[in-house]
């Protein structure tokens, strides 16, 4: 796919798989701007049960309006268009201040996406993101974004 369009979305690289599609990264052409494309496979195009799920995947992401989820820009050609969200998958070990700072953004984010009847159901490290700055957020699909974390500081030096 990589080089292809989709409507007016240019496929540059692809970020990974998951159970409802591959993930790509693209330029939007028209507003230059960087997106992130679920695009669905055409095994499950053809499947009117799986286009009817990434149809509602797509409706329950553009209801929802939080921080700590990426936002919907449309639908094209079995294409789901959303914010892209900058950033590592999260790994661990992590100082537990910084996990528990995540889990809290992670956790506001589903409340938000519960709050609507929505229930994430392939919550999983890599579909969250670790943020690059301090002013960052968290992603998964229903997509938390990336957390907001403050600026690293160094562990407590133990007493002798």
């Amino acid at each position: 796919m990589l080089g292809e369009s989709i409507a007016h979305y240019k496929i540059t690289a692809k970020l990974g798989e998951g159970g409802m599609g591959a993930v790509y990264r693209a330029t939007d052409t028209k507003l230059n701007r960087e997106v992130a494309i679920k695009v669905l496979p055409d095994t499950f195009a053809s499947d009117p049960d799986r286009l009817a799920r990434f149809t509602r995947e797509a409706q329950d992401l553009a209801s929802l309006n939080h921080p700590n989820i990426a936002t919907i820009f449309g639908v094209e050609d079995n294409a789901l268009i959303m914010e892209l969200i900058e950033g590592n998958d999260l790994a661990g070990p992590l100082p537990s201040s910084e996990a528990l700072q995540i889990a809290r953004q992670i956790a506001e984010g589903l409340e938000a996406a519960h709050d609507k009847g929505i229930i994430h159901r392939d919550l999983k490290l890599p579909t969250s993101k670790s943020p690059q700055t301090a002013s960052s957020r968290s992603s998964t699909s229903a997509s938390p974004k990336r957390p907001t974390l403050p600026p690293q500081q160094p562990p407590p030096t133990p007493p002798p």
